[in-house]
């Protein structure tokens, strides 16, 4: 069975508008480039309440998850314990995130021609970032070596938690795709066609919806109204999305119809991965 595969991304800055999420757009590229795509998100400020009720619910939904955002050592990063506490789990130092943020601490003081020493109380700090939930994997980062985490929450779900930076973050939750879940690629399966109807009502154009779904139960039908477009004006963009063979089929269905109704047509638009 496909995996349905969702999204949490956390923190005050992106709810307080200082910065632009930008994880919501680029997962869907990513997800799109194989196939795949992305069924709902939730955004959640730095509320440890907040956070672990939302990862409860969502782990309890058997969903794969992508959590951007709070699992670093700071006092604002609660993630990890919110992820432990939801899931009913213990923390613990994991052994191979602990030897991972060693070397990259080690890396680092060579960098700026120090001593390394794990004893100070700083690196003993850092160790912190390796603090998941038991049973937890780690998630490599090519960037810095300081891990992200995964758990399993049902038969079928996973939880994956990675950082807040996008140049960490995206390649981890490329490096999931492509190494566990790699058999649900679809690329070049999945296509969406439209019309963009001039003068259209969206109302007079639900018996027409309804009917497709109905007669191609493996596509979506959509609408989308524009009053004021630049170059449009009114009018409504009706397309169908889903597999290419089904959306060919309910494409041509969708177009006779339309054209049968008298509706004015521009163009045509073909999105597809």
């Amino acid at each position: 069975m496909k995996p349905t595969f969702s999204a949490l991304i956390i923190g005050d800055e992106i709810l307080s508008g200082k910065r632009e999420d930008k994880h919501l757009s680029k997962l869907i590229a990513i997800l799109a480039d194989r196939g795949l795509s992305l069924a709902y998100a939730n955004y959640v400020g730095d509320d440890p309440d907040r956070i672990t009720a939302t990862i409860a619910s969502m782990a309890a939904s058997g969903d794969v998850v992508f959590s951007f955002g709070g699992i670093g050592a700071t006092p604002d990063d609660y993630t990890r314990q919110c992820a432990a506490k939801a899931l009913g789990r213990a923390l613990v130092l994991h052994p191979e995130a602990k030897v991972l943020i060693e070397q990259r601490m080690a890396e680092t003081a060579i960098e700026r021609g120090e001593i390394y020493d794990p004893q100070n109380p700083d690196n003993i700090h850092r160790l912190n970032m390796g603090v998941f939930p038991t049973d937890a994997a780690i998630i490599p980062n090519s960037y810095n070596r300081i891990p992200g985490f995964s758990v399993q929450t049902t038969s079928s779900g996973h939880m994956y938690f990675v950082p807040g930076f996008p140049v960490m973050a995206w390649p981890m939750v490329e490096w999931v795709l492509d190494t566990h879940y790699s058999a649900y690629f679809e690329r070049g399966s999945w296509q969406e066609r439209s019309y963009v109807v001039y003068g259209a009502m969206e109302a007079s154009l639900t018996p027409l919806m309804l009917q497709l779904e109905s007669c191609h139960p493996a596509i979506k039908v959509f609408s989308l109204p524009s009053v004021d477009h630049p170059v449009h004006g009114r009018h409504v963009e009706l397309g169908v999305k889903g597999p290419m063979a089904a959306v060919t089929a309910a494409f041509a269905e969708m177009e006779q119809a339309l054209q049968g109704m008298q509706m004015k047509l521009g163009p045509q638009l073909t999105r597809g991965h």
